[in-house]
């Protein structure tokens, strides 16, 4: 991470009850994009690192015989738990912890995913130790929103005036982006191909799953968007929350066509890095390694 940013447990503290609702969904196929492209059967074990509410291992969990989300927040795994027992997805675990502190007695996993998380870790370290909790030919897989600039045109009603919102949050906060209890000046780290190709993975093969699909945004999903944000928590605002939340309301009232935006949901990338080794099969853990 940049020098002199330090992770700690406020940086989404808060932001759990705002995720379903604010933030944009992946690309409904994504799972089946990418079970086609690691021939999964629902055998092996699912790694999800930094899981948030369960946003991609609910929807792949079915592909294995177990899946394992691990978060540091608890907020946010008390949101997956809910949605797991909502949705009738078992075989999860749901376990509290940061990506710092794998192999956490986990076992070995046939693919390990991380939903726009891993630029929040120490890569390095991370990348080392997941490694070698994956079987030989096993997948690190990096999923994030295709970031290409999504067309407003022919949309049924405006689209969130996502700058006017930026412009106000600095205008509470200041100008340099918040992180948890620190700032960020310039943003996470990139170079995250080298960081894995450092580790021994090989690769990368992208994939895509298409979306296509046009959302209709309330005043209230925008304002769930913003405090899901991690530089946009809603205790970084303190005292003045209230009066954030009025002026940010008071500013979509404006942009918005009866309460109503527009979006059209980005495409889904899947980044898929492989430990060398034949085959991708669910295999068998060790003897002593937890299933």
């Amino acid at each position: 991470m940049p020098e002199g940013w330090v992770w700690d447990e406020s940086l989404f503290e808060g932001a759990a009850a705002y995720y379903e609702r604010g933030r944009l969904p992946y690309a409904e196929g994504f799972a089946a994009v990418l079970a086609e492209a690691l021939d999964l059967d629902g055998s092996g074990r699912l790694l999800d690192v930094g899981c948030g509410p369960g946003t991609v291992t609910l929807p792949l969990a079915g592909w294995f015989a177990e899946a394992v989300g691990i978060d540091p927040d608890p907020g946010m795994l008390a949101w997956a738990r809910r949605r797991a027992a909502a949705a009738g997805v078992g075989d999860v675990r749901w376990v509290r912890a940061r990506a710092e502190d794998l192999p956490a007695g986990l076992g070995v996993f046939r693919v390990a995913v991380f939903g726009q998380s891993f630029h929040w870790m120490e890569r390095d370290r991370v990348a080392a130790t997941v490694r070698r909790m994956l079987l030989p030919g096993g997948a690190f897989v990096q999923i994030s929103d295709v970031k290409e600039p999504v067309s407003t045109a022919g949309l049924p009603a405006p689209a969130p005036p996502y700058a006017a919102v930026a412009e106000l949050v600095r205008g509470y906060l200041g100008p340099v982006r918040r992180a948890g209890r620190g700032f960020l000046p310039n943003g996470t780290p990139g170079g995250e191909a080298a960081v894995l190709a450092a580790a021994g993975f090989v690769g990368p093969r992208r994939l895509r799953a298409p979306s296509g699909v046009v959302l209709r945004r309330s005043v209230d999903d925008v304002v769930a968007w913003v405090h899901s944000r991690s530089d946009a928590v809603p205790h970084l605002f303190g005292a003045r929350l209230a009066e954030f939340d009025d002026d940010l309301r008071g500013l979509l009232a404006v942009a918005a066509r009866d309460g109503w935006f527009a979006e059209r949901v980005p495409d889904t990338e899947l980044v898929v890095w492989r430990v060398p080794g034949a085959g991708s099969g669910g295999g068998v853990p060790p003897v002593g390694e937890a299933r």
